[in-house]
């Protein structure tokens, strides 16, 4: 870890076809802290005038055929590159994530080594992506390949914009696909460090451009763009369907994830104080600004209460303030989550659950602070129970019975990610067996790694990212048969 960067650029402009480029409407998008509601920087507002040069920047590379005609191993070690690129520029990226999104420096450098291992973990695996022979008898011979489907639109969130956006344009280039990505313009700033990286590390120019427009102008021209071939989605469930929609006209192949209300199992015979740790992490980690946050706790009822004192003691002993600071937890991204995450939780009183601590932002202070809070006396059908907060909010319920908690567990229209907490290793394979989520961690929230494949069911969405599997998203199969 180096020494932070005490300034940030005061403005940032889109990168397309290998250029630093203002917006066509040379508008700018104010960049603000959320730990102060200070505007920090301006980025080039990009219009769908902007979106259109990027997709025929984009079509251009991928015609020219410069990723195919490099051999595998050439893509990987051209990612590597990019990784030792991005290191150069850590300490800036961990400023930027400090003032644009909240995180911690701890969080900010950890983003940037997490990426790297993105890229380098995808890099080793360029030249691993093998075809088969298939028999057909005396005469002919079978094979398949695996290619690109051409232009890939990405639209990323704003809680973890580096990571996310790097890896999926890792994917994407290693297979042989180019890229127009829209980062998100209440955290932008990461993505275009990482443009430059790529820019550093001598990637094909058009190959990757990256713009920050609104969604309602920017992000729809992407995704509904005639010349685009390929979509990756993270985001809200509502987005989420109008981009499908978009999608639908043309026949487009999508990855989609849609965020969740993640629940884990608590047996009675789990140990307690790593369940309070574990749990207090899964939901306060980036103030529970993350989508497979483990947001709701179904608990063995002989265990509950004793479970619940020391969740109020974990939570209460969080410090709350600016990332820049140290403190354990940071703020909400914006003023309209905060009133989102607040407003959930005034519904929750309203709808009989138990305030036991938290319930409302930080008074006081000028940034987007939500109190750690924590819910009892919770039924699965309470608004509470259902939607996503996205905020550091966990709440309660009780169970009696393994059917039951199973039950309650898959009792939303999510299926993002699952948790079970047990001793009885026989009742946590019944239990992973039962859970309908894209990932379920048996005594430890978010165990896994790049290396694990991750995605959602139902409403959670579909297509799989991280892991060996996410490269099959990016390509799709072609059958050559020849009589010989």
């Amino acid at each position: 870890m180096g020494e932070t960067v005490t300034s940030i650029r005061p403005y940032w402009k889109n990168f397309i076809d290998g250029e630093w480029v203002d917006g066509a409407g040379d508008e700018r998008i104010v960049v603000t802290d959320p730990a102060t509601g200070a505007p920090i920087a301006e980025v080039a507002r990009a219009l769908p005038a902007d979106v259109d040069r990027a997709v025929a920047a984009a079509r251009r590379c991928f015609e020219s055929r410069s990723l195919a005609e490099m051999r595998p191993h050439q893509r990987g070690e051209m990612m590597r590159e990019v990784s030792l690129r991005l290191g150069e520029l850590a300490d800036e990226i961990a400023t930027v994530e400090c003032f644009d999104n909240g995180k911690t420096v701890e969080r900010g450098y950890g983003d940037v080594a997490l990426t790297q291992r993105y890229l380098d973990y995808y890099a080793g695996m360029a030249d691993k992506l093998e075809g088969r022979q298939i028999p057909l008898g005396e005469g002919v011979l079978d094979y398949t390949t695996h290619m690109p489907f051409g232009v890939s639109a990405q639209i990323v969130p704003w809680n973890g914009p580096l990571p996310v956006g790097a890896r999926s344009i890792t994917c994407a280039l290693l297979t042989g696909n180019t890229v127009v990505l829209k980062s998100p313009e209440d955290s932008p700033l990461s993505l275009f460090l990482f443009a430059e990286a790529c820019e550093r590390a001598g990637v094909p120019q058009g190959a990757v451009n990256i713009l920050c427009g609104y969604g309602h102008d920017a992000g729809a021209s992407l995704v509904a763009h005639g010349d685009i071939d390929h979509i990756v989605f993270t985001g809200s469930v509502e987005t989420g369907r109008s981009v499908l929609r978009a999608a639908s006209e043309r026949i487009i192949p999508c990855i989609m994830e849609l965020g969740g209300k993640s629940g884990a199992i608590i047996y009675p015979d789990a140990d307690l104080e790593q369940v309070a740790r574990s749990a207090a992490r899964g939901i306060f980690h980036h103030a529970g600004q993350i989508c497979s946050a483990g947001s709701r706790l179904i608990v063995h009822r002989s265990i509950h209460d004793d479970l619940v004192a020391r969740l109020k003691e974990a939570a209460e002993t969080l410090s709350v303030g600016p990332g820049i600071d140290g403190c354990d937890m940071g703020p909400l991204i914006s003023a309209r989550q905060l009133d989102r995450v607040e407003s959930l939780c005034r519904i929750g009183v309203a709808e009989g659950a138990t305030l036991v601590t938290g319930g409302s932002r930080l008074a006081g202070t000028p940034g987007h602070f939500m109190a750690p809070t924590l819910f009892t006396g919770v039924r699965p059908e309470m608004r509470i129970a259902q939607e996503e907060f996205f905020g550091p909010v966990v709440v309660v319920l009780p169970f009696d019975s393994p059917e039951e908690a199973v039950a309650i567990a898959n009792g939303t229209d999510y299926g993002l990610a699952a948790g079970v907490y047990t001793n009885d290793l026989r009742l946590a394979h019944w239990t992973a067996d039962r859970l309908v989520a894209g990932q379920v961690y048996v005594n430890e929230w978010w165990t896994g790694g790049v290396e694990t494949p991750f995605g959602g069911t139902k409403r959670s969405g579909y297509g799989r990212e991280k892991g060996q599997e996410a490269l099959l998203g990016y390509v799709q199969t072609k059958n050559v048969g020849i009589r010989l």
